[in-house]
């Protein structure tokens, strides 16, 4: 049986990762990448980068599928921006998850979503749209995740947390159980978060 094709939107680092997760699952097969103009036909992991972000609506005809694999860090504005056209274009936006994740069947996670090797995911928890839940981070039960968030490797996001739209948690850090983290926020790496954060909060370690 033939393999649906999928285009990755974004051919950076992040995009390697998403490459690896998603020829383990083997459920879809890679069409190529889309990129910047000064990256068209380069070879990323043996895939070409087919059309730049101009031009990769022309892609819906050849491939019905597409992953954001663009990174996240300062902002979430080109993961959102990237993700919005790519749904006006028609492209179906699956879940990712890899094989060596752990994701409870009680749990939610929207279109989009793509979750890394040795993440879990426990019950009860709701992930939104078009966000990464890096490699070995931890999202306990009833935590809700918002859209386009980047939860970074190795954080702890502890029960019944809330995370707010566009949020980063870097990596390493730790969120108290049921702790508010508002929309647009960023949480440095290794930071221990005890208290609720309001929108647009900035916290590192050395605050």
């Amino acid at each position: 049986m033939t393999k649906p094709r999928i285009i990755l939107i974004g051919a950076g680092g992040h995009a390697v990762s998403c490459i690896d997760v998603i020829e383990q699952i083997s459920e879809f097969s890679i069409f190529g990448l889309v990129g910047k103009s000064s990256e068209l036909n380069k070879k990323i992991l043996g895939y070409h980068v087919l059309a730049n972000d101009e031009n990769y609506s022309t892609l819906i005809k050849q491939c019905q599928f597409a992953v954001i694999s663009v990174g996240q860090i300062k902002s979430p504005e080109a993961r959102i921006s990237l993700y919005k056209r790519t749904i006006d274009h028609g492209f179906k936006m699956p879940v990712i998850i890899s094989p060596l994740a752990y994701v409870s069947s009680h749990a939610s996670i929207g279109q989009g979503t793509i979750v890394m090797p040795g993440a879990i995911v426990n019950a009860g928890a709701v992930i939104g749209k078009n966000c990464i839940i890096n490699s070995n981070s931890l999202i306990e039960h009833n935590a809700e995740i918002n859209d386009h968030c980047h939860i970074s490797t190795g954080a702890i996001v502890n029960g019944d947390v809330i995370i707010g739209f566009g949020t980063f948690i870097g990596s390493g850090s730790v969120i108290k159980q049921g702790i508010k983290i508002g929309s647009h926020c960023l949480v440095g790496m290794g930071a221990s978060i005890k208290n609720n954060l309001e929108n647009n909060n900035h916290y590192r370690v050395n605050n």
